[in-house]
Order: C-alpha cells, then structure tokens, then sequence
C-alpha cells in the first residue's frame, strides 16, 4: 500500500482510502467495525465520511456512520486514523442542522461560518475524537453547473446569496488555528472554485486547501482537461481524492450479472441516477468486457486503472460485504499495461463521460431549497 503526502498539509495517507456512508444504513455497527479491522490490516490509514451520512440521507439515520467510526475509534491509536471528514452544504436536508452544535432550529443548510463551526463541533462529538484531520466543504455553496450528473453552466441559475469565499476559508482557518482541524478542502468543486479558494486561503496568510475529492471514473473523467492541471503539484499542490470509482458499483459487473439483490441501486432505483443511466450501463459493459479479455476483473481494471492515474492521491473505496471490501484492496498490486491504457482510451472517446449526460440538477434546485420548497 503506497502513501502520499497531501497537497501542503502535514497528512500521509494511504493510496486507498476506506468510505463510511454505508454505516448505519447499509451495514450494522458491528460490519462497520469489521471492516475498519480489515482495512486497517491491510494499510490503509484513512477513512471518508460526513455529518450527513449515512446515505441515502434520511433523518432518522443521519450522524451513524460518524457514529459507528467513533465507537471504533475508541479502541484504537487516534494517530493511527486520518479522519476526512465533510460539512453539509446547501440542502433540502433540513433535520442537519437540529443535530449541530449548539443545535440549530431546522433549516436548508448552509456554508456560513457559523455552520461550519456547528457543523464541526457535532462531527467531533459523534466521531469522539478532539480533532478531524482534514474537513472537506462537502459541495459549493454557489450554483455549480456540472455537480452530481449535471454538465452544463446556465447563467440564468446564479444567485447573488452566497456565502463570499473568505468567509468560508476565515471559518475553516480558525478551526485549523484551534486545533479542531488539522487540514482542509473542498469536495465537488469545479476549476474556478478551487482557484478562488486558493486565492482567498494566500491573501489571507492561513493554510492554502490540501484537498478536493470529486467523483472520477472510467465513466467520469471530465477533471482531466482543467482540475488536473490546476491541481499539479508546479501549480496549487492541491491532492486529488476520488470517489465513485466503481459507479455506484455498476463497475463492478454485479448489476448486469444477477448479483445486485440487496445493492444501493437495487434498493434505491432513483438514489444518484448519474451512475446507472442508460448510456453509463451501455459504457460500462463494454469496459467490463475489455477486462475479462485481458485477464481481469471488472473491479481490478476499474480500481486497477484510477490508482494508476498521476493526478490521483487516494481513491476512496465503499462495500457492504467483506469479500467486495477485500476485492477492492486487492486492487493495489494491479498494474494497468500501456496496451491497456490505450484500450481504455479508445472506449473512452467512444463513451465520454457518460455520467454527464443525465443532467440531474433540476433547474432552480439551489433558488429552491433557499426558498423552502
């Protein structure tokens, strides 16, 4: 298992990084544990989750997967865990806020400093710990044009209600400053976001954003053309985290082979519709059969092929049953032949990004939520 430093901060993480959203819906208390044990047995020395998990967000489960990973943090060497945690944007999810603290009456959720501050102080109580390594922003607080499935940037969508960035950044640095968080980034973010949250962290002389995690795949490459060069290490050292690399699972092969019974997208048909369109489930049938002609498994060139990538610090990994877990951390020993890349990108241009197609942001959804509705 390789480790690397991210961006500017002081973090050395593990190449695969252990997800948590299906703790407390998904998987009992006790498969958390189990897992955790696993994977911490294999080298990894991060976990992934958020206060709005687990996922799909309801209130009644909303805080276990937080929850689960401090029940087992209580047993093990806190500097043996890196913590990525993330802090609930805008959202129709009003019961986030009750369960801040102080409390917050319920409301759409927000970016404002005095959130993010709720927000962290209810992460640290349910994960038990004095500090969370590294705080991502879960998504922006702005209109985003190209967020979950969405593609295209409509001006017509923009508000003028948004929290400024220095804001956010000033909320986060003086976390950082009080030792409640070690690092920060952002998550689902676009090239401009990221760079005018640099730009405010260097004018303001605090930490720069070590972080941006961002769904990536065979099926989503739609970071290489700007976020990679923006992230490089010559340009902002920003570390690139993924999550999604399996598609929800569709990579895996399970959902064309009789094997998804039980399976996020088989329980929730309309939960994160981006990952089993039409046009991702043609794409992806078709890298699952370059796998098996070149001798692997769907998961292994699938995970194989993003660990591989340059841009790529750590992927985040999710599972609800052992075998997939262990699977997926055996992916580390694949190693992706030139031959295969260039196959790879052959179907990618045939399928490019075929996630984006959906388009599932409704019109308005940010002016919605804002409203109430």
């Amino acid at each position: 298992m390789k480790t690397r430093q991210l961006g500017s901060s002081d973090l050395i993480v593990s190449e695969i990084c252990l997800g948590t959203m299906t703790y407390g819906e998904q998987n009992s208390e006790k498969e958390a544990h189990e897992q955790l044990a696993c994977a911490w047995d294999h080298g990894v020395n991060c976990l992934d989750t958020a206060e709005m998990y687990a996922v799909p967000t309801r209130a009644e489960t909303q805080g276990l997967s937080e929850a689960y990973v401090g029940s087992w943090l209580r047993n093990q060497s806190r500097d043996s865990v890196i913590i990525f945690g993330k802090v609930t944007s805008t959202s129709p999810k009003t019961w986030i806020p009750p369960n801040r603290i102080p409390p917050q009456p319920p409301a759409a959720p927000r970016l404002t400093p005095e959130s993010i501050r709720a927000a962290v102080q209810g992460s640290l109580k349910r994960l038990k710990t004095d500090y969370i390594d590294l705080m991502e922003l879960h998504w922006p607080e702005r209109y985003v044009g190209t967020m979950f499935g969405a593609w295209e940037y409509k001006r017509s969508r923009e508000q003028t209600d948004v929290v400024p960035f220095e804001d956010q950044v000033g909320a986060l640095a003086r976390l950082i400053e009080e030792g409640k968080l070690r690092a920060w980034g952002l998550s689902n973010e676009t090239t401009y976001g990221l760079c005018q949250f640099h730009q405010a962290a260097a004018s303001m002389g605090v930490p720069l954003p070590a972080t941006v995690q961002n769904d990536f795949s065979l099926l989503d490459r739609s970071m290489e053309p700007e976020l990679a060069e923006a992230i490089a290490p010559r340009h902002l050292n920003i570390s690139f985290l993924v999550y999604g690399a399996l598609n929800g699972g569709l990579l895996s092969g399970k959902y064309f082979e009789g094997e998804a019974k039980g399976s996020r997208h088989s329980l929730w048909p309309n939960f994160q519709p981006r990952y089993h369109s039409d046009l991702s489930r043609r794409a992806a049938q078709q890298y699952i059969t370059l796998a098996k002609e070149y001798g692997l498994t769907p998961v292994e060139l699938a995970l194989g092929w993003t660990l591989s990538r340059e841009y790529v610090s750590s992927t985040i990994i999710g599972s609800t049953k052992m075998n997939q877990l262990r699977a997926c951390l055996a992916t580390v020993d694949i190693s992706i032949s030139d031959e295969l890349n260039i196959a790879v990108d052959e179907l990618h241009k045939m399928f490019p990004n075929p996630n984006k197609s959906a388009g599932v942001i409704s019109p308005g959804f940010i002016k919605d939520v804002r409203k109430g509705v």
